[in-house]
C-alpha cells in the first residue's frame, strides 16, 4: 500500500479509538461496524474479482440467431421521446405547492411549537421548498400521464382495422354474442 494509505488507516483509528473513549459502547458498536463494513468491502472486491476472472467471454455461442424478416415502418418520435416543457401546469403548482407548504409550516410553527419568529420563518422557507417539490412532482406525474394516454390513444386510432386489441377481441365480427 502507498503511504498515503496508511495515513488515512491511521486516521480512521484514531477517530475510532477517539469515539471509543468518548461514546463508550456506542463507540464500540461503531467501531464494529466500521470494522465489519471495511471487511464486507475487501471480501466483496476479492470475489468480484475472482469472478471476473472465472467468467466465460465467449458471449457469441448465447446469441438468438439473426431474424432476417423486415421490420415493420417506423414512425418518427412521439413528444414522450422528444425534450420537450412540460408546460405552465408544474411551475404554476409547483408555486401552490411552495406557497400552501409556506403557509402550513409557518402557521405549524407558530401556533403549536415555541419557536422564535426567526424559527418559524426559516421552517416556513423550509417546508415552502419542500410544498413547492411535492407540487411540482405531482403537476409533472400528471402531465406525464395525460401526455402518455393522449399518445396511446393517438396510436390506437391510427392502426389499421382489424389490428386493434378491439378487434382482435372481437370474434364475433360486432354482432356482440359469442
Amino acid at each position: 500500500m502507498r503511504p498515503v494509505t496508511y495515513s488515512w488507516l491511521a486516521v480512521v483509528v484514531a477517530l475510532a479509538c477517539a469515539a471509543i473513549g468518548w461514546l463508550g459502547l456506542a463507540g464500540w458498536m461503531a467501531a464494529l461496524v466500521l470494522a465489519a463494513s471495511v471487511a464486507m468491502h475487501v471480501a466483496g472486491n476479492a470475489i468480484g474479482t475472482r469472478l471476473r476472472e472465472a467468467t466465460d467471454r465467449d458471449v457469441a455461442r448465447f446469441r438468438p440467431p439473426v431474424d432476417t424478416r423486415p421490420l415493420p415502418p417506423q414512425r418518427g418520435p412521439n413528444r414522450l421521446e422528444q425534450r420537450t416543457s412540460l408546460g405552465r401546469l408544474v411551475p404554476v403548482s409547483a408555486g401552490i405547492g411552495a406557497c400552501c407548504g409556506g403557509a402550513a409550516g409557518v402557521t405549524a410553527l407558530a401556533t403549536l411549537t415555541s419557536s422564535s419568529p426567526a424559527g418559524a420563518a426559516l421552517g416556513g422557507i423550509s417546508s415552502a421548498v419542500i410544498g413547492g417539490l411535492i407540487g411540482f412532482l405531482g403537476a409533472s406525474f400528471v402531465e406525464i400521464v395525460r401526455t402518455s394516454l393522449g399518445e396511446a390513444i393517438a396510436a390506437e386510432r391510427e392502426t389499421a382495422p382489424g389490428d386493434s386489441p378491439a378487434d382482435l377481441w372481437n370474434v364475433t365480427g360486432g354482432r356482440g354474442t359469442t
